[in-house]
């Protein structure tokens, strides 16, 4: 799911789809994280049925097989290490390889304690333990894809520290109908309006905001509206309860 995403970011904008496919790494994110969560509850319900009615385990057969997994999987998730910051879809791609690694270990201990222990109750206690760090790593994920989704704000922006920017530009008196939103997992948009009563500061000062907010805030994509103010034009976005 996390390369099918990156190769449909690319696709070119459509007149129907204006911005493209842009928006399908955090579907690939989310669905990346509920996947995990799924599994991890059919792992957790599997793990309790077989505390309840203990079943016999090959400790040797499972270890081979686990430590081929673990390899894989590790070697896998060290390719997507480095992108996961910058990249909820990448993040998402590493933590599927990474739990599926974390599980592959956890099953090669637990044969090893049953090789020795003949205590066929390890694996499932083991399954549930890993459960639990699966899951703590990733509901963090699943927030963010979900607010994203949403057009929340991304949690590398503080929306204040934007809108005091824009608010201490020379003759700008009002800052209203300012929206910050992901249009996929490693691009942010902006809208917003800019009550300027001197009247249009030309394209040079456009250019020049949008220059700062790529470098301060890391927004790629932002869209300024320019507004005179006239009190008896007012635009009708300009409450904060609208939207």
């Amino acid at each position: 799911m996390a390369w099918g995403a990156s190769l449909l970011v690319r696709r070119l904008p459509t007149p129907r789809r204006t911005f493209g496919l842009k928006r399908s790494s955090i579907l690939a994110a989310l669905l990346n994280a509920c996947f995990l969560l799924i599994v991890s509850g059919g792992v957790a319900w599997e793990a309790i049925q077989r505390l309840q009615e203990p079943s016999d385990v090959v400790g040797g057969t499972v270890i081979i097989v686990a430590l081929i997994g673990t390899v894989i999987n590790s070697i896998s998730a060290a390719m997507f290490f480095i992108g996961r910051k910058g990249d909820l879809n990448i993040r998402g791609a590493f933590l599927h390889l990474a739990a599926d690694a974390v599980v592959s270990l956890a099953v090669i201990v637990s044969g090893v304690l049953i090789i020795f222990t003949k205590w066929n109750w390890i694996d499932p206690v083991m399954s549930l333990m890993v459960i639990v760090v699966i899951i703590s790593g990733t509901w963090q994920l699943f927030q963010e894809s979900a607010n994203l989704i949403l057009d929340a704000v991304p949690e590398a922006i503080a929306p204040l520290e934007v809108r005091g920017y824009l608010e201490q530009l020379q003759d700008v008196s009002e800052v209203h109908d300012l929206h910050i939103w992901a249009m996929s997992t490693t691009e942010i948009c902006l809208t917003v309006h800019l009550v300027m009563p001197k009247g249009h500061p030309g394209d040079e000062f456009l250019q020049k905001v949008s220059h700062e907010l790529h470098d301060r805030f890391d927004i790629k994509h932002p869209t300024i509206q320019v507004e005179l103010g006239d009190s008896d034009r007012t635009c009708h976005l300009a409450p904060e309860n609208v939207v």
